[in-house]
């Protein structure tokens, strides 16, 4: 099993040499190969995803990745900054499905802003497309400057489009997905204003023809981002584009407690995957050994389920987890009173030696 260890810029070496720890721990033979990419790849080799780095991705069954991006680069012209290493490696790889689990773990009730009976027990999927959309559609903007920004200038567009296949596929994961949960699939959408969006709206619901034993309803987005809020586990598994399956992932995150808390994965149609939590790189905090490390490693989890074909080590990861948060470790962002605040290093070792029990 070939993983390529991308830990990039910020918080991402440090969350990623947890998940790395942990999974060295497990009783399986990995072969697990670096490379820079994003801020630190231009740093090096003067772009974000340098060639190596993505034949490496290419090459490997699976991708672990850390976060990309910082301040200093936002000067940068857009081809260059740090965030195009994510966008293009879901291009070159195909990486069209991501799937944004949402999970409030019993301990954690506490730690969302919602008040804990509309959350308790949450259990959501989101799933984005992430190869269309307006991040795709061209052409991409008018730029009067090197540096990527408009002085001067009198317009600046982006073209939002999606094919028929690039939904229908999108959409069958969904479904499948929903099939090994509550059967229930809500497709947003803004078909009232775009068209774009109508003909999705179409598309989604010919494809749950084919699924007469999964529910279908379809929701715009302002509405989802507020049923979100008013009510989480009125949902079970979303399907949306690129751009609102950006924002609503992120929104269901907090619901959680914390966005350092939830994994994410992008598959392609042969299931190789990059695997990642869904925050940032977090410069702010780079380097404090503050970060939180579980959503990368619970990101770890869904490698070894969905690329890998280790399911029974995705389950000990998975509970390894819960361990440590009943024993009532934390890192900051999800501390509250009367648990014990750790840094990075630490909850990665409390993970480990969780896992080290669970042997016997």
């Amino acid at each position: 099993m070939k993983i390529a260890v991308l830990p990039g810029d910020g918080i991402g070496t440090e969350i990623v040499a947890e998940a790395v720890k942990v999974l060295q721990v497990l009783d399986l033979q990995f072969e697990l190969e670096s490379a820079l990419v994003g801020g630190a790849a231009y740093e090096a080799h003067g772009h974000p995803l340098p060639d190596a780095t993505l034949q490496l991705a290419k090459d490997a069954d699976a991708i672990l990745f850390g976060a990309v991006g910082d301040w200093k680069y936002d000067k940068l012209e857009r081809h260059l900054r740090p965030e195009q290493a994510i966008l293009g490696l879901r291009k070159h790889l195909g990486l069209f499905a991501n799937f944004r689990p949402a999970i409030c773990y019993e301990q954690l009730v506490g730690a969302s802003s919602l008040r804990p009976e509309l959350i308790a027990g949450l259990d959501i999927l989101i799933i984005r497309e992430l190869t269309g959309d307006i991040y795709f559609g061209q052409p991409r903007g008018r730029r009067t400057a090197a540096d990527g920004h408009f002085p001067g200038a009198e317009e600046a567009f982006d073209t939002m489009r999606y094919s028929r296949p690039e939904i229908e596929r999108i959409a069958h994961v969904a479904f499948q997905a929903a099939r090994k949960r509550d059967k229930r699939v809500t497709s947003v959408d803004k078909a009232n204003v775009l068209e774009t969006f109508q003909f999705w709206k179409d598309v989604v619901s010919e494809v749950g023809l084919q699924y007469p034993d999964v529910a279908l309803d379809h929701m715009y987005v302002d509405n989802a981002a507020m049923q979100l809020v008013k009510a989480p586990k009125k949902f079970d598994v979303l399907v949306t584009g690129n751009m609102f399956g950006d924002i609503l992932s992120d929104e269901a995150a907090m619901l959680t407690g914390s966005i350092g808390m939830l994994p994410s994965a992008s598959m392609n149609s042969s299931n190789q995957g990059l695997y990642e939590p869904s925050h940032g790189s977090a410069p702010d905090i780079a380097g404090q050994g503050i970060a939180n490390p579980l959503a990368t490693i619970l990101s770890a989890a869904m490698m070894l389920r969905f690329s890998l074909n280790q399911p029974e080590a995705a389950q000990r990861i998975e509970a390894a987890v819960k361990d440590v948060l009943a024993a009532g470790l934390r890192t900051g962002d999800i501390y509250s009173e009367g648990t014990t605040r750790v840094g990075t290093r630490a909850m990665g070792d409390a993970v480990v030696a969780a896992l080290n029990k669970s042997k016997g």
